[in-house]
């Protein structure tokens, strides 16, 4: 399903999440399409069962996913998706920060406006896009 970067600052769990909202968004797994269990994805991936399921109940808090009692974890429709303050704050102050590192390297505003664009348009033809 995704590999895991062992050597990576973020956390296994956030990595899985990751991973996960990388499929959903880009329709790779699109709605109603059943998730393996917690416990045959921590033996796919080799790691602890309850990381898998860290994971997972932040996924279905954040609205990617859901669970049915008795028939398992599904990917949500997409229209449910709630951004966290928290992750929106560093979001935006991520693409600040690249948008001035731009200008930092002596690219003048409209061609940094114009590579922001054209990376945008390459994430929306990539299927990213909700």
């Amino acid at each position: 399903m995704f590999e895991l970067d062992l050597r990576s600052r973020k956390s296994i769990y956030e990595q899985i999440m990751d991973n996960l909202k990388e499929l959903i968004m880009s329709e790779k797994l699109p709605f109603g399409t059943k998730l393996p269990s917690v416990r045959d994805l921590s033996k796919q991936i080799s790691v602890n069962p309850n990381t898998v399921q860290k994971a997972y109940r932040e996924l279905e808090r954040q609205g990617y996913i859901y669970t049915q009692s008795g028939m398992g974890t599904f990917v949500a429709d997409k229209k449910g998706i709630r951004a966290d303050d928290a992750a929106m704050t560093k979001a935006e102050q991520g693409l600040e920060d690249a948008f001035k590192q731009l200008l930092y390297l002596g690219v003048d505003f409209d061609a940094a406006k114009d590579k922001a664009v054209e990376i945008m348009n390459r994430i929306r033809k990539e299927g990213v896009v909700i």
